[in-house]
């Protein structure tokens, strides 16, 4: 990953935004341009809450390239309070506890280390809840 592409996603990492449809109320992640027959206006940012619950999981037990220092490792689609679905990692979570429905938050996490460079590239993953809402 450049830095200049990691600089651009920066918000969508940390804060978990994506938009709402002013009109509609419809909320989408990540943020997208608008299409050719929508008004650029339609969609405002709006930050989510990083609370959902796991809408299907799977474990990782052979890694892709580079990411094999992870060794095995859950991953989720997390439907968000808001409503999208979100494909993240899980953490800080026993293979043999996850489960469909469980409550999940998003943290920040280290994801990666390019190299060289030095950039340390964070983002979001998700935890069980340690708080009820």
């Amino acid at each position: 990953m450049n830095i200049a592409r990691h600089w651009r996603e920066r918000i969508s990492r940390y804060r978990l935004e994506g938009q709402r449809h002013r009109h509609t109320g419809e909320v989408r992640f990540p943020a997208q341009p608008p299409t050719l027959d929508e008004d650029p206006n339609d969609w405002e940012p709006y930050q989510l809450s990083g609370r959902g619950e796991i809408y299907s999981f799977s474990v990782i037990r052979q890694a892709p390239s580079g990411f094999e220092s992870l060794g095995i490792y859950p991953v989720a689609l997390v439907r968000l309070e808001e409503g999208p679905l979100v494909t993240a990692q899980l953490t800080d979570c026993d293979e043999a506890d996850l489960a469909i429905g469980m409550p999940v938050e998003m943290v920040t996490r280290r994801l990666m280390d390019t190299g060289e460079d030095g950039v340390l590239v964070y983002g979001y993953k998700f935890r069980p809840c340690l708080r009820s809402s």
